[in-house]
């Protein structure tokens, strides 16, 4: 027990002194030479963490304290007297930070050395930060970052997580995340469009962002039509391929589910993907002519009020999916399928699949009963993209709506 309790006291004692030398080696390129170098180089952080990790091991939270707070003075001692022109303290805090990492190191090796490479890389981006944030990043797309953040991080955690409201159908915190979320999806196409332009960047991040809502999407990108009208095509294409991650996202569910289920609607699902990428294709192609100059304002990185008003508007639909559900009862199970359908399709294609491993419907009434839901779902997309963006771009987002479903219908029947 006792080489146990050894070996593990050196390794925490290697990791300590080894976040140590890589902190301090960034540190140490950063010092300078000469008589008005920093006072602190790769030596001083080595020390420095072994001590964290020896005042640790002989003795507990109160002794790395004092440990830590000695080093703290030393440290102030000397940078008042070093002749230093550099006003920051990032050397001085990261001095402390790193004792108090090679103190953790003696108890949890693993996350301590996880958060020294993480701080070295830290300093070591200081020169790509701070030309982020001076040059790249815009005080407009900086306030949507902190509010993005807090409705993540402070309005999503406190949002009670219970079903109130008429039928029991609002989840207050669920509704907060359907407004993270949409944030998200535009943010996702704000980034896509700064980094790959109009041409490309908009048909991607419209696929990628329909694995996390295919409805979300049609609607942020029909927000953007209104304020950059140039862009109509590469937000159309990008729009119709969300619908393409539906469709995978469709076939992953039954997968998982019910593989025999899956083998019945193999066909309908290719023949609405085959119809959705091929419309989304002769979109794309446009937006591939469209010159790059066209994209002038980059805009806002998402719409606060937009978020609010899809989120209002999914917790209406729930709330009148579950009205329904309520008074259709056991007997209309078709309808009650077709119903949750306008909230989510995938929901619908579970419901239909648990009901057809229960026995309650064969396998073809549970294919209809997902093509339903699947359509009630494409209606609702459809009603999302005219209130969204108005008509210019509901009348070239439906057109390749009613075609998928065409298409699965199509499928289902052949």
């Amino acid at each position: 027990m006792t080489a146990v309790l050894d070996a593990q006291s050196l390794l925490s004692v290697c990791v300590a002194v080894g976040i140590g030398l890589l902190i301090g080696a960034e540190r140490e390129r950063r010092k300078g030479s000469g008589p008005n170098r920093s006072p602190a180089g790769i030596r001083t952080f080595a020390v420095v963490s072994f001590a964290g990790a020896v005042a640790m091991l002989l003795g507990d939270v109160l002794l790395i304290a004092v440990v830590t707070l000695l080093i703290g003075a030393f440290t102030l001692l000397a940078y008042r007297r070093a002749p230093t022109d550099d006003p920051g303290i990032t050397t001085e805090i990261a001095l402390i930070l790193t004792c108090l990492i090679g103190g953790l190191a003696a108890r949890q090796p693993l996350f301590a050395a996880a958060l020294g490479v993480a701080l070295a890389g830290l300093l070591a981006a200081r020169d790509r930060i701070h030309h982020f944030v001076r040059g790249v990043l815009s005080e407009h797309e900086l306030h949507d970052a902190l509010l993005f953040a807090a409705v993540v991080l402070i309005a999503l955690p406190l949002a009670p997580d219970r079903f109130v409201g008429p039928f029991g159908a609002i989840n207050p915190r669920t509704l907060t995340g359907i407004v993270a979320l949409v944030m998200l999806i535009s943010a996702m196409g704000y980034v896509a469009l700064r980094l790959l332009g109009p041409r490309f960047g908009l048909p991607v991040a419209g696929l990628a962002a329909g694995f996390i809502s295919s409805s979300a999407t049609i609607h942020a990108m029909g927000r953007r039509t209104r304020e950059e009208p140039a862009l109509m095509s590469g937000l159309v294409a990008g729009a119709v391929l969300s619908s393409v991650a539906t469709i995978l996202q469709l076939a992953a569910v039954l997968a998982f589910l019910a593989p025999s289920l899956l083998l019945l609607m193999i066909k309908p699902l290719l023949f609405a993907g085959a119809a959705a990428v091929t419309y989304a294709g002769w979109f794309t192609w446009q937006a591939l002519q469209t010159p790059s100059a066209a994209h002038t304002s980059s805009g806002r990185a998402f719409n606060l009020l937009t978020a609010l008003g899809f989120a209002g508007l999914t917790g209406a639909v729930s709330v009148i999916s579950a009205a329904l559900n309520a008074w259709t009862g056991d007997g209309g199970v078709m309808f009650a399928i077709f119903v949750s359908g306008l909230a989510d399709a995938h929901a619908a294609a579970v419901a239909s699949a648990s009901l057809q491993l229960a026995g309650k419907i064969t396998a073809p009434v549970a294919g209809v009963a997902i093509l339903a839901g699947l359509s009630a779902n494409t209606l609702v997309k459809a009603i999302l993209a005219t209130t969204a963006g108005g008509w210019p771009y509901a009348r070239r987002i439906i057109p390749g709506l009613a075609l998928m479903i065409a298409a699965a219908w199509l499928g289902m029947w052949v």
